[in-house]
């Protein structure tokens, strides 16, 4: 087995860290730089910003957030929300992301992805999907775009194999169902996913407890795992987490 990624993800509104249940209830967690450089401090592998309402409000994430994360954090870090070409994208990537997160516009132009893919290469590129579940059916999901506001109607699995055909770098899979909720993983879904590509996939959505953590990996195929509330608001440290996924017999990084 591969070495396995812990990324804490910092949902960003208005220049600030968010998180709530279902992108609602928002509590304020932070400065979105420090809180990353502290999450690199502390072993974290990479880390994530997302602007939650950057498509929604049409706006791009700001340039600028990411040039100060890249003078002061060290690990790789993504930034996604609100790019609609391989211009936004260009900007962000000269500011310092390592990687670029891009969900809407890729699905309303899969294009998007494929000239990304090669102006910046694969590694470069990251394909996030919103996960909702079709009622009734435990082993289908749908598309969402804009927050989970929007049903595109389109097959999530489907959505993956697409990307991954247009070479992106690796899957950010959210399960929309359990963002928020702590209840674990959506396991099925991450495992369908993980299944039907052959690019890493990020578990995203529903850690409440460090067991979470570890199905992700195990039972759900994952190739790293992405949580938010739990790291910000002090419920469990980096070392706890993958000290925990150590114990259950997954390779990680533990040089700090």
């Amino acid at each position: 087995m591969s070495i396995k990624r812990v990324i804490p993800c910092l949902d960003v509104k208005d220049g600030r860290v968010v998180k709530g249940v279902k992108f609602v209830n928002l509590r304020d967690a932070g400065d979105p730089v420090e809180l990353a450089a502290a999450y690199d401090a502390a072993g974290a592998d990479e880390v994530i910003f997302l602007d939650i309402n950057a498509t929604y409000e049409g706006r791009q994430t700001t340039v600028e957030m990411a040039a100060r994360a890249g003078k002061e954090v060290h690990i790789p870090f993504a930034v996604g929300g609100g790019f609609r070409s391989v211009e936004d994208i260009r900007a962000m990537i000269d500011a310092g992301a390592n990687k670029v997160s891009v969900n809407s516009a890729a699905v309303r132009d899969p294009e998007l992805l494929t000239a990304a893919v090669a102006a910046f290469g694969s590694g470069a590129i990251v394909c996030a999907i919103d996960a909702g579940q079709v009622p009734g059916a435990v082993d289908r999901w749908k598309v969402y775009l804009n927050g989970g506001r929007l049903d595109t109607g389109m097959d999530v699995v489907e959505w993956a194999v697409e990307a991954n055909r247009r070479g992106v770098g690796e899957i950010l899979l959210t399960s929309l169902d359990r963002d928020g909720a702590k209840d674990g993983y959506d396991i099925t879904l991450t495992r369908a996913v993980a299944r039907a590509v052959d690019i890493p996939v990020v578990a995203s959505g529903g850690v409440g407890k460090l067991e979470h953590f570890a199905e992700g990996i195990l039972e759900g195929e994952a190739d790293a795992v992405l949580a938010a509330s739990v790291f910000h608001f002090g419920e469990f440290s980096i070392r706890q987490v993958k000290e925990y996924m150590a114990a259950q017999g997954i390779p990680v990084r533990l040089d700090k």
